[in-house]
């Protein structure tokens, strides 16, 4: 077994206060150039357990829970603050001044991946690399629908307004937080089942018994705008790489490498046999090549 992974270690939950806001993070690691993690869409700190030990080793290394997720709370989305794109880059960047103190690597899964790029883009000085991991492609967006098959243009707004309404919204979500049924899609979504363990799941449903859940999981199944990773990437001006899991079912990784003809994009790393998310799916294919690039800045 892959020492990284071997030499897990618990990290405790510490709290930031965000305009007011309560807002969870983990750090390990005392010296070398900071890292922030950011995670994707219904996940949060727990999934970066894998490569924070390893990561750590030379580096300081911090992962947060994006407002609206993991064990950051929960606020009414719209009427007390939009779970926009640019919300969370404005996030990340003033953890990056208020707790970091000092510009970061950021290293981000899935929509996690659009945050890292707006938070580049919208203050560049505050981020000095990126490396991205099953980047989504945002295939809902009101820009994409069109190049969808018909039944997912078609079917995808309709799912979209139907949510929207409460009790079904409500319901759908209550359907979806179970173990059984997370434990389903998470099978789906790796590449290897083995690391489909109970922990994973335990660790993505606890936040969804939180107050307020519901309410940010379904205004952003109704999130179709904001930016696209291609309206970003023509403007970021920092070193990024990319990981992409070859048995990604989401995001399509030859939709993915696209990607790679943008100036900025330094390489384009395929994963065989890695689902979306490469970080916990396959730590010992993934930290190498992460603790490797960290060196190089």
């Amino acid at each position: 077994m892959n020492s990284s992974i071997a030499n897990q270690t618990t990290v405790a939950n510490q709290t930031w206060k965000w305009r007011g806001y309560r807002i969870n993070y983990w750090q390990q690691g005392t010296s070398g150039i900071p890292v922030l993690l950011i995670h994707g869409f219904g996940a949060g700190v727990g999934h970066w357990r894998k490569n924070i030990p390893a990561l750590s080793a030379d580096c300081r290394c911090y992962a947060i829970d994006l407002i609206g997720f993991g064990a950051s709370v929960k606020p009414t989305p719209g009427s007390q603050i939009d779970d926009t794109f640019e919300t969370w880059s404005a996030l990340v960047r003033d953890f990056c001044r208020e707790v970091i103190g000092s510009s970061a690597l950021l290293i981000a899964n899935s929509i996690g991946c659009v945050v890292a790029m707006q938070a580049a883009v919208d203050e560049p000085e505050l981020v000095r690399g990126l490396a991205l991991l099953n980047c989504s492609l945002r295939l809902l967006h009101e820009r994409k629908q069109l190049t969808q098959p018909w039944y997912k243009r078609v079917g995808a707004p309709i799912l979209q307004q139907v949510l929207q309404n409460k009790p079904i919204g409500y319901f759908f979500f209550n359907q979806l937080a179970k173990p059984t049924t997370v434990k389903k899609i998470l099978l789906q979504a790796y590449g290897r089942p083995a690391s489909v363990t109970d922990e994973l799941v335990d660790i993505l449903m606890k936040p969804a018994a939180d107050p307020g859940a519901a309410d940010v999981f379904l205004a952003f199944t109704a999130y179709s705008h904001g930016p696209l990773p291609e309206d970003l990437l023509p403007h970021l001006n920092c070193p990024t790489i990319f990981l992409w899991g070859e048995d990604d079912p989401w995001e399509p990784i030859e939709l993915g490498r696209e990607f790679a003809k943008y100036p900025a994009v330094q390489e384009f790393i395929a994963l065989p046999g890695v689902g979306h998310c490469p970080q916990d799916d396959a730590p010992d294919l993934v930290n190498p090549i992460l603790m490797e690039w960290i060196k190089k800045f």
